[in-house]
């Protein structure tokens, strides 16, 4: 596979702080590369260096000839009073091709953004339209190379799951930068993680996310023992080298040499070894033992004439995590205010139990003041040391725990990142103790390594959670329901995301529609032991299943061609409507193979 960039010994610095140094890798061609790391690790930068946006202050950059590199910042830069269709015209307005080619070109990226209205203005839309559009502007430049940077900022699961079928089938490479583990693991074929904890300046594993994760804790825990073993070796040489031995022959001159390249060696270990930081995250339960710590009954809320949810009744005790998901607009937020007592129900209760105490994590960070000092938003009750279970903690021993240096304790807040402002609220939740955490969107800008902690403290946090997050990987691993929250359907509870995926699939389909999330009563089980039916009407419908798979991959690729020919393409509404028939088809094929497996099971099974 040919090399479409490489990266050569290149280093940055800005100011005192090194992202990396001598970093050398390279990028194939077909490559869909994962790109994690800690915050400030250098990943964006280093994304702005492939496309040619920063130059590296050493080291060589290569991009193979001819080849097109599109850049995906992390904040959309939209023209607010441009149409959606002006907006992709204007992305190609550089590009040397005739109108035909052009109109092509917009109409394949309209259809697969599927915007319903093109004429609307980019100001109108929501924040996930407008990251859709940035999204769609970069696909219709015809990129070799994509670099994204963040893409699912701002996607509800709608927006999320478009994207990942976007880049499932994607002609192109891309590296994309992203916390989101559920669609690392989705759409990446390799995952690349940076850091001074490796000796090249990153890792990098061909696999899925769940493989890198294995793999890297068997590097990392690899490299602690190197650093055990060349530590104990160092022990010994120092032992020889305070007997006075002298270098009067070449054998002795030999093991002091040695013995430096070995502290050499020992002492670079170490370095990275440190740099394997974790933010130290704990929160605080009261220890009460009510079982009921919040009842809610039959809540319901609407603006206006909608209605966002209807119905709810659910009960909260220790050690039970509520995760909350929907799209965009479904009313999550409205949801925990309405938990908090911040906001009346239309309908419906929420009891808690007595002097009950809630901590709250708000997703805005209304908490933060701009002009506060880190040292005062870590500290509010103000000195030098913050009271944390009964024990005085110097400021700048707590402020290390949540990995912020001792010069940035000065600094206002407002010109910290958007993980370092979250880790201040987390600090400052770990300080009240409580007995309900209502945390909106935590994983917002964490890093991996941030959202692992999270995990494990919500994991063994005594009390009751009630979570919003788009972070499948996170709400599966800590959440014992997750109630789906959408104003087009009934809220719902489920196992998990996996659940929640299947039910919109059969919410989207008619005649299946009255299924979702209602309380319909499940078949009655058969009587165990009972021998598997094999039906008549089965027989008939797996003899003429490959008839019907056969004449759904004709339609699906009749699509196909459709889509491709260029005369089509200059249809707006058409094309919409094909790329939508398209999805329909591909769907109805594996949905068939899926039959034709369960029917054939049902065969072996009657037989046996």
């Amino acid at each position: 596979m040919s090399v479409l960039f490489s990266a050569t010994e290149i280093s940055k610095t800005f100011g005192d702080d090194t992202l990396f140094s001598h970093l050398s890798f390279d990028v194939k061609k077909g490559e869909h590369l994962g790109l994690i790391g800690s915050n400030g690790s250098g990943k964006s930068t280093l994304l702005k260096i492939i496309a040619g946006m920063v130059l590296p202050d050493s080291g060589e950059v290569a991009v193979q000839k001819g080849q097109r590199v599109v850049y995906l910042d992390q904040e959309d830069r939209l023209d607010p009073d441009l149409t959606v269709e002006e907006t992709l015209f204007s992305s190609l307005s550089h590009l040397p091709m005739d109108d035909k080619e052009r109109l092509k070109r917009i109409n394949q990226a309209l259809g697969k953004g599927k915007f319903a209205d093109t004429n609307i203005l980019v100001k109108l839309l929501s924040g996930g339209w407008k990251k859709r559009l940035s999204i769609t502007r970069s696909l219709c430049m015809g990129p070799d190379l994509l670099l994204l940077d963040e893409p699912t900022n701002h996607l509800d699961i709608s927006g999320i799951l478009w994207l990942e079928q976007v880049l499932v089938s994607a002609p192109f490479s891309y590296i994309l930068v992203s916390h989101d583990r559920a669609f690392l693991e989705n759409v990446c074929k390799s995952i690349m993680e940076m850091g001074k904890f490796y000796a090249r300046g990153y890792f990098k594993v061909q696999g899925s996310y769940q493989v890198f994760e294995k793999e890297r804790q068997k590097f990392l825990a690899a490299q602690q023992k190197q650093q055990a073993s060349l530590a104990s070796k160092m022990r010994r040489e120092d032992q020889w080298l305070r007997q006075g031995a002298k270098a009067r022959t070449s054998k002795a001159r030999f093991r002091i040499d040695q013995a430096d390249k070995l502290r050499q060696d020992l002492g670079a270990i170490r370095e990275r070894n440190r740099h394997i930081a974790t933010v130290d995250m704990d929160f605080t339960g009261t220890g009460r033992q009510t079982r009921k710590l919040m009842q809610v009954h039959n809540l319901t809320k609407g603006f206006g004439e909608t209605c966002l949810f209807s119905g709810i009744t659910f009960e909260l005790g220790p050690g039970v995590c509520l995760g909350v998901v929907g799209e965009n607009g479904s009313g999550k937020s409205t949801f925990l205010s309405l938990l908090e007592k911040k906001v009346e129900p239309d309908l419906g209760t929420v009891k808690w139990a007595e002097d009950l105490k809630i901590a709250v994590y708000d997703q805005d960070r209304t908490q933060l003041e701009p002009e506060t000092l880190l040292r005062d938003a870590l500290n509010p009750a103000g000195g030098d040391a913050v009271n944390y279970l009964g024990k005085s903690v110097h400021v700048v021993t707590w402020a290390k725990r949540f990995l912020f240096m001792p010069d940035q304790l000065d600094m206002p807040v407002k010109r910290l990142s958007g993980g370092e402002k979250a880790r201040i609220i987390l600090a400052g939740l770990m300080l009240q103790p409580a007995d309900v955490l209502l945390l909106d969107e935590p994983t917002n800008d964490l890093d991996i390594l941030s959202l692992e902690v999270l995990e494990q403290s919500i994991q063994e946090f005594a009390g009751a959670v009630v979570i919003v997050s788009h972070d499948r990987y996170l709400m599966d691993r800590v959440c014992h329901r997750i109630l789906y929250l959408d104003p087009a359907t009934d809220a719902a509870f489920y196992k998990d995301f996996n659940q929640i995926l299947k039910a919109r699939t059969l919410q989207k389909q008619p005649s299946q529609k009255q299924t979702f999330g209602s309380s319909a009563r499940p078949a009655a089980k058969k009587p165990s032991g009972s021998k598997p039916v094999f039906s008549y009407k089965d027989k008939y419908e797996l003899e003429h299943m490959e008839e019907k798979i056969l004449a759904a991959e004709a339609h699906m690729q009749a699509l196909h061609a459709k889509i491709q020919d260029p005369e089509f393409a200059a249809q707006v509404v058409q094309m919409t409507k094909a790329c939508e028939a398209l999805e329909q088809a591909e769907k109805q094929v594996q949905d068939l193979y899926t039959r034709w497996q369960i029917l054939e099971q049902k065969k072996a099974d009657a037989k046996g």
